[in-house]
């Protein structure tokens, strides 16, 4: 959870970035919640249906057969610099780290889709990243934006609440050296760059206030998706569930009646539940306003590294 954090606070804004600036991986940030809640109900199909009857074992299997073939990251071939940016170099130790951060990500979705990772091209999109972070950090010290040591404590103390089995500053900075063999000096250093970040894209963005109509036009997007995926999830489910009815109905006849009433209104329970499942517009108001918020400032973001980088003595080794 620490990696994801820790990985995340530098990358959220870049990643979006660098797909304005050659990367195609860029999943819109539009769905990010639904596919986070597509991610819950994707785990929890599995699970299910790991639990019925013979289909467990055959998925049990499937899943053993898919862990067993996971890819592996190509960093033969990685040059000591990766990049040059402004004569400043991005070294191909740093390269591999973050590297190896997005292709595990790319892996797990892998493993769920099917496809193939394009390792030539994921390594390109990496590259951009870093160099677009590269660029902005340096723009951030040409403005003399700084970052407080409250500001970087504050940043500390947010990791600390989001990983989970993590109790304070200590075992956090503990742990990071176990896992990724940062220094606290090193924690801190990204987390005031991460500071900079968001002071300089603030101020590329401006005071951004989402309107009523974007927020109902990003919900009813995100209501769309959601009821999408629960039918999709439904039907995916359905012959499993029926031959579980009919097998609890030969364990039990005394709960034949029950089960021959819960399949006239099935349809209807399922369609209740489908819907009171969604979070009402109310409900979802402040996540859809941070959202847009965050949508606006990565626009305002890749605006800003396409016009630094028309500008920069930028180059990448790859």
């Amino acid at each position: 959870m620490i990696k994801k954090v820790l990985f995340g606070f530098s990358l959220a804004l870049i990643i979006s970035v660098m797909a304005a600036c050659g990367g195609s991986g860029d999943s819109g940030s539009s769905g990010d919640s639904s596919q986070a809640g597509s991610g819950q109900e994707q785990s929890e199909d599995s699970g299910s249906s790991n639990s019925e009857g013979s289909s467990s074992s055959d998925s049990g299997s499937g899943n053993s057969s898919q862990q067993s073939s996971m890819p592996e990251p190509k960093l033969d071939n990685i040059p000591d610099t990766v990049a040059t940016v402004n004569g400043t170099e991005i070294t191909g130790e740093e390269f591999k780290t973050r590297y190896q951060s997005q292709f595990q990500q790319r892996a797990l979705q892998a493993q769920m889709s099917g496809q193939e990772i394009k390792q030539d091209q994921l390594k390109q999109q990496v590259a951009d990243s870093m160099v677009g972070q590269e660029l902005l950090i340096q723009e951030a010290g040409n403005r003399n934006l700084e970052a407080t040591e409250k500001e970087v404590n504050n940043q500390i103390s947010n990791l600390v609440e989001q990983s989970s089995g993590i109790k304070n500053q200590d075992q956090l900075f503990s742990t990071l050296k176990e896992q990724q063999g940062m220094s606290e000096e090193e924690v801190r250093n990204q987390l005031s760059n991460q500071v900079k970040l968001d002071k300089l894209i603030s101020e590329e963005a401006g005071d951004v206030q989402p309107s009523e109509e974007e927020m109902r036009n990003l919900y009813d997007q995100f209501k769309s998706q959601r009821q999408q995926q629960q039918q999709a999830s439904s039907g995916s489910s359905g012959s499993g569930d029926s031959s579980s009815d009919s097998g609890s109905s030969e364990e039990s006849s005394s709960g034949s009646d029950s089960s021959s009433s819960e399949g006239s209104s099935g349809s209807g329970s399922s369609d209740s539940s489908s819907q009171s499942s969604i979070p009402s517009y109310e409900e979802m108001k402040p996540q859809l306003k941070q959202q847009i918020v965050s949508q606006k400032e990565s626009q305002a973001a890749q605006s800003l590294v396409q016009s630094l980088r028309e500008n920069a003595d930028v180059s990448i080794n790859l």
